[in-house]
């Protein structure tokens, strides 16, 4: 019973951090990254698909990201969906290859940016206290119909902290790295 409590607690944790990471790669830094691209879709004959599934993706430079359309006539279809998402790009199409040039960003964005990843950190750690709390709840609960005993309780409850901590230790970890790097010039 409590090993599969653990086990749910460390599944349900590590989704959430996926899922914290994602958020992370979301937020545009100074540097191009190929990531910044996925939550944009495509008209694509009628149905809404990913960018990455019509045209290629992958940086020209730290500064710039290259998409290169599978088909000729995707290209203004994906330079409009780029320019028209809200990261405030501004793609430029040579041939069939759409670049999209990242702009620096000015030191009060950079600021803004850093609340808003404090932010979502904040919210990821509201996501594990929470996932600890169910986990803790139905250990009482397994204690109060005599499932087990309060020194089995005790000990899965500190395992659960163990596992918390842990999961907290890294979101702050990947905090300080998405601020030095949003910091960085």
């Amino acid at each position: 019973m409590t090993e599969a409590i653990k086990i749910n607690v460390s599944e349900k944790m590590q989704k959430s951090l996926d899922s914290y990471k994602s958020d992370l790669a979301k937020i545009r830094t100074g540097r191009a990254h190929t990531g910044l691209l996925d939550h944009i879709f495509i008209d694509y004959y009628g149905s809404m698909v990913p960018i990455n599934q019509v045209a290629g993706v992958n940086l020209g430079d730290a500064k710039t990201i290259n998409v290169q359309p599978y088909e000729k006539n995707m290209v203004a279809k994906v330079e409009k969906a780029i320019r028209d998402s809200d990261l405030g790009l501004n793609p430029a199409t040579s041939g069939d290859l759409i670049r999209v040039p990242m702009p620096s960003l000015t030191e009060e964005r950079r600021k803004d940016l850093i609340k808003v990843v404090r932010t979502e950190a904040e919210s990821a750690k509201v996501a594990m206290r929470n996932i600890r709390r169910d986990a803790n709840d139905s250990l009482k609960k397994s204690l109060k119909e005599k499932e087990m005993s309060e020194d089995d309780e005790r000990r899965s409850q500190e395992e659960v902290q163990k596992i918390t901590d842990k999961f907290i230790a890294e979101i702050d970890k990947l905090l300080q790295l998405k601020e030095s790097e949003l910091l960085a010039i």
